[in-house]
């Protein structure tokens, strides 16, 4: 394959590497979209596992690594609400660490409290959206913006207005 604009080739994408430093905020997006489970987990091996087979459509010059991945992360979710033909509010009873990867285990968004989820769950779609991708998914305001279509000032809005609504409902905080 050519290289492109940047000089870099498609397929010099470090698949290993790729999945051991973005494993951590595909799966928190997933987690603050649904909740730390088995749906995380298996959308995150979803999610990787399209990355895979489509790492020659990756063009670093139009979105980084991150912002790809959470893109199709975005449409793994997508199809899952889809197939159970609602949004679910919760999903599972908890979190099995022994089965969890190691990086998955010792990333922050586990510490995500049944206070969040329940505040999380009075978001509204795109509140939560926007809040999954920057806490979960990690990405910077900007990036968030090139993926949802809002404005960048609009994104910082939400975030804004969504974390005094979660400071509202978890006043002990």
């Amino acid at each position: 394959m050519a290289p492109n604009s940047h000089g870099t080739n498609r397929r010099d994408v470090d698949l290993g590497r790729m999945y051991e430093e973005h494993l951590p905020r595909v799966y928190g997006f997933f987690a603050f979209r649904l909740r730390p489970g088995p749906d995380a987990e298996d959308l995150t091996a979803t999610t990787f596992e399209r990355a895979m087979r489509n790492v020659h459509r990756y063009d670093p010059a139009r979105a980084g690594l991150a912002t790809w991945l959470l893109a199709i992360a975005q449409n793994a979710l997508i199809d899952h609400y889809r197939y159970v033909g609602r949004r679910p509010e919760s999903t599972g009873d908890g979190v099995d660490l022994d089965a969890l990867p190691h990086l998955v285990r010792d990333h922050p968004v586990l510490g995500i409290t049944p206070e969040l989820e329940d505040a999380l769950a009075g978001l509204d779609e795109r509140e939560r959206q926007v809040i999954a991708l920057r806490f979960g998914g990690e990405l910077r305001a900007k990036e968030i913006a090139g993926l949802t279509g809002l404005s960048e000032a609009n994104v910082h809005q939400i975030l804004s207005r969504s974390l005094r609504r979660l400071r509202q409902a978890m006043p002990d905080r």
